[in-house]
């Protein structure tokens, strides 16, 4: 089994990035299962906690959860015009102590959505920054921006049959991703 990480930038409950993640879990084909992973539990980051403070519980469980994924799939809103503090936060814990990131050499995919025309591309693209860094290859295409989200999305949660069926070659490509580093 492969296992694929679920991270949501947004710590709102019912936010649309959870909404979206939820659509998109189940798209995954047979052999792969899905985790979301909270990050919203997790102390703001500070070298302190790597030393003198000691390492907080927080922090080492959740190394610990990342370590054990195979890929990670980001599902984030924008917040002005970058990534969320929580999942900046998320992604440099798991980043430390420095030479032991847990991130590096696995596979990626970034969804990013928005009420708005620009669908997250700030965002979309600080993380790809940041994931870089990090040496977590990226789905470069199809890139995966949701526009007006709040409008393809049903009362129920679920979205509309073209935004589905665009996730579905989105996930594809990302499992012919995973599948380079196995």
């Amino acid at each position: 089994m492969t296992k694929v990480g679920i991270i949501v930038g947004s710590l709102r409950k019912n936010s649309f990035s959870k909404q979206v993640a939820d659509n998109v879990a189940p798209l995954f084909p047979e052999g792969y299962v899905t985790e979301f992973v909270e990050i919203g539990h997790l102390p703001l980051f500070n070298q302190d906690f790597e030393g003198d403070l000691g390492t907080p519980e927080e922090y080492t469980a959740f190394r610990n959860t990342v370590k054990e994924l195979d890929a990670v799939l980001f599902v984030t809103p924008e917040y002005n015009r970058s990534i969320p503090a929580a999942l900046k936060n998320a992604l440099d814990v798991a980043s430390r102590p420095y030479g032991e990131s847990v991130w590096s050499g696995k596979p990626a995919a970034i969804i990013s959505q928005s009420p708005g025309a620009l669908a997250g591309f700030g965002a979309n693209h600080h993380l790809r920054q940041v994931l870089a860094f990090l040496n977590m290859p990226v789905v470069q295409q199809p890139e995966a921006y949701i526009g007006s989200v709040h409008e393809l999305l049903d009362e129920n949660g679920k979205l509309n049959e073209g935004t589905t069926g665009f996730l579905q070659g989105f996930v594809n490509e990302f499992v012919e991703l995973i599948k380079k580093y196995q």
